[in-house]
């Protein structure tokens, strides 16, 4: 399917466009163009909230001249306001002589990874708020200590078209649609709170095969359970981490550490080790742009290369770093599709996908009876992490106590406190039982975009829990 853009731009546009861009002496000209229409509804106190609908819609222009990097963006997408963006980033890069560089557009490359059934922008907003009258409903017949319930609906449709001077013409065309629930229930223990979501690169088909009264209903007993909670432990023990809820502490403890543009400035622990082993040999550890359906599923990332799978550790060994153009060219090596953008407004820089390690043989069941006494991790919340060390911190937003092999009494909320790389060495069980996690939005640079993670069951020797018990 042909970008809309070619039809209202058109491709002897964008070469004018990128030859001004590369006028000034640039060896590189790169114009991005995005359009995004995206429609929110929010649930809360047994009444909507909003209802909102927004458009994003312009052109960015990138001119790399050796180590400088110009850069420009405008909402005008006629060929002046084009030619005028592209003028201000060759003038912000130049560092040589003027000149005139033709550029001549290679067949427009697109890549197909989800199949859409149904657009959310041709669904009524009725239909999206029925959904989130039927998620209050369900949570709230949970239990009488449910006191508030609060549930989000969103989708978006974003075109994108990427041209350079290198002859590239990609375009891909990336549907999102996503829910969310919170409950929060009320005892003797004061407040708890609940919460899951769920979301895909489909459309509103989602909500043919997920079921957002179950959704509701798992937030909801997830409040009421820690009603009933103990204080969480302190000290280092033995962590199950149940399949897809641990997947966050790969992305953060380790997957940061693996972008190319944080090992070239030298702050990543794993700087340098490529071909060391840096995991336990149970641990292969993959970002795949093409993992269909998932939340950071893309058919081309915002610098027009094809989305593929990419092996970052296999059976413990580090064998590759993911990237993006610069990082690669500098390199003198393949792109890997991990070039990625907030907006049009935005430089692209190396940002993971959907990031994961890949199933073991072990019964998850086995794995928790083989654990005499620890914690095991149903749900991790946010955390922070210095890639420069791997050390980080994540909120425990459901746990329990593993006693004599069983899982028995629930947590109040602690802290999972460790390193990244001696986790990943400390890996010393892992499930038959993969699944990917919540969808997640990646911060960096104080720009956010789409991923998704995930891993089966697994146990870590030591971590420590930062909890209140005594």
């Amino acid at each position: 399917m042909s970008s809309p853009f070619l039809v209202q731009i058109g491709t002897d546009t964008i070469e004018r466009v990128l030859a001004k861009g590369r006028s000034t002496g640039a060896e590189f000209a790169e114009i991005f163009v995005e359009d995004k229409r995206s429609t929110s509804a929010g649930f809360d106190d047994g009444k909507v909230e909003q209802v909102t609908s927004g458009r994003d819609r312009g052109a960015g222009i990138r001119v790399v001249h050796g180590e400088t990097t110009g850069f420009a963006h405008t909402a005008d997408l006629s060929e002046a306001g084009l030619l005028a963006a592209a003028e201000a980033a060759a003038v912000a890069a130049r560092q040589g002589k003027g000149g005139v560089v033709k550029v001549a557009l290679g067949a427009e490359v697109s890549q197909r990874v989800n199949n859409v059934v149904e657009f959310p922008d041709s669904v009524t907003k009725s239909r999206k708020v029925e959904l989130l009258q039927r998620a209050n409903d369900a949570a709230r017949g949970v239990d009488g200590s449910i006191v508030q319930v609060s549930a989000g609906y969103g989708d978006s449709v974003r075109h994108i078209l990427v041209a350079n001077s290198d002859g590239i013409l990609a375009s891909d065309h990336q549907v999102r649609t996503l829910f969310r629930v919170s409950a929060v229930a009320t005892g003797d223990a004061g407040m708890q709170t609940g919460y899951d979501s769920m979301g895909r690169t489909i459309g509103f088909e989602l909500f043919d095969s997920e079921d957002v009264e179950a959704l509701a209903i798992g937030a909801a007993r997830q409040a009421v359970t820690k009603l009933r909670a103990r204080p969480a432990p302190s000290g280092s023990m033995p962590v199950v981490i149940k399949r897809g809820s641990g997947g966050v502490l790969f992305h953060e403890a380790c997957g940061h550490g693996l972008e190319a543009d944080l090992v070239g400035k030298g702050a990543s622990v794993y700087r340098g080790k490529v071909g060391e082993l840096v995991a336990s040999p149970l641990v292969t550890l993959i970002d795949d742009g093409t993992m269909s359906t998932e939340w950071g599923c893309i058919g081309i990332d915002d610098e027009g290369h094809r989305s593929q799978s990419n092996t970052l550790i296999k059976d413990g060994v580090l064998t590759d770093y993911m990237w993006d153009y610069l990082r690669a060219r500098k390199e003198g090596r393949p792109q890997s599709g991990n070039g990625r953008r907030q907006s049009y407004m935005h430089l692209p820089m190396v940002r993971m996908t959907n990031t994961f390690v890949i199933n073991g043989e072990t019964d998850p069941d086995d794995i928790v009876r083989d654990t005499k006494s620890g914690v095991y991790i149903a749900k991790l919340g946010g955390g922070s992490v210095n890639t420069a060390t791997g050390d980080f911190v994540f909120g425990m937003t459901e746990a329990y106590l593993i006693e004599n092999g069983e899982i028995t009494e629930p947590l109040r909320e602690g802290n999972l406190i460790g390193n990244g790389p001696q986790v990943l060495r400390d890996i010393d069980l892992l499930g038959n039982d993969f699944a990917m996690g919540n969808p997640g939005t990646c911060g960096k640079d104080g720009q956010g975009v789409p991923v998704g993670d995930g891993q089966p069951t697994l146990r870590v020797t030591a971590m420590t829990i930062g909890g209140t018990a005594a």
